[in-house]
């Protein structure tokens, strides 16, 4: 099996969450939400935020959802075309609080990142280009 990148991450959300979801990772994150129109109009049970030419993060409204509790769920890592310092200032601007900084070890080895945690309570790794 040849793997050569994610294609989509599916997370569930709060049935209420839309409008939280859209201001985060549209509004503050600047990222495009796609296929909202087919959520609204029952043909898909989630949206789309696009995260990358080929890869998208799926939130999924649910009536059940209950916040990661960090027994099975840590966090998603992303990489950013940014440096660090770029990175943060565009998040400190966007009101983005940041939980941590730290350079973990990722897919493309050590760089710098930030960890920030959206409305529903999952952890998001954004991972710096490497100085």
């Amino acid at each position: 099996m040849d793997v050569t990148e994610i294609d989509h991450a599916n997370l569930h959300i709060p049935a209420d969450g839309v409008e939280s979801a859209v201001a985060f990772y549209r509004d503050r994150l600047g990222l495009q939400i796609e296929n909202r129109e087919l959520y609204e109009a029952g043909e898909k049970p989630f949206f789309s935020v696009r995260l990358a030419p080929g890869a998208v993060l799926h939130l999924q409204p649910d009536e059940e959802f209950r916040t990661p509790s960090g027994d099975g769920f840590d966090h998603l890592a992303f990489r950013v075309d940014a440096d660090i310092e770029d990175l943060k200032a565009e998040l400190d601007e966007a009101g983005v609080e940041l939980d941590r900084e730290l350079e973990p070890l990722g897919a493309t080895g050590v760089a710098p990142a930030v960890y920030v945690t959206d409305p529903f309570g999952y952890t998001l790794e954004l991972k710096a280009t490497r100085d």
